[in-house]
């Protein structure tokens, strides 16, 4: 989308300030949008390497925003890690972003599992269906099965 007029860096740039004053984005991200708006390729990575430079863009800020976000809103870390790789984010600041969320893993499934659920599983068939759902939101095996017996467990001990 650039103009014609002045210098394309400056107004890939601008641009790319528009953008991050909406939400954080990882510079793959930027890359894409920019290419998609028609800016020249080979002036785009200048201008995130001076961004990144200025502290303006950095992937570590955004995956770790993504990463709380995300697990707010009841997605466990397995589906997190893959939508952060999909967006250009890599291994380590993955790694350290569901880190800071590592000790409440548990607490997002259960609250997953309340929002939807509430109620222990009656039967095998019941637990299956709320392990499918549990697993799709991105929590893994052994967290589902922590969380189901939990409320198993919590069941039990109302009957009493």
């Amino acid at each position: 989308m650039s103009d014609g007029a002045g210098d394309p860096a400056e107004s890939i740039r601008e641009c790319c300030i528009r953008l991050l004053a909406r939400r954080e984005h990882s510079r793959a991200e930027l890359q894409r949008k920019l290419e998609a708006r028609d800016f020249p390729r080979a002036d785009i990575p200048p201008v995130l390497d001076a961004l990144a430079a200025e502290n303006l863009l950095s992937d570590q800020r955004f995956a770790e925003m993504f990463a709380r976000t995300r697990s707010e809103n009841g997605q466990g870390p397995l589906k997190i890690r893959a939508d952060l790789q999909a967006r250009g984010i890599t291994g380590a600041d993955i790694d350290r972003s569901l880190e800071l969320v590592d000790d409440t893993w548990f607490e997002h499934c259960r609250a997953a599992w309340q929002r939807r659920f509430g109620r222990a599983p009656a039967d095998r068939r019941e637990w299956a269906r709320q392990a499918r759902f549990l697993a799709g939101r991105g929590f893994g095996g052994e967290l589902v099965r922590r969380v189901l017996d939990a409320a198993a467990g919590d069941d039990d001990n109302t009957d009493t």
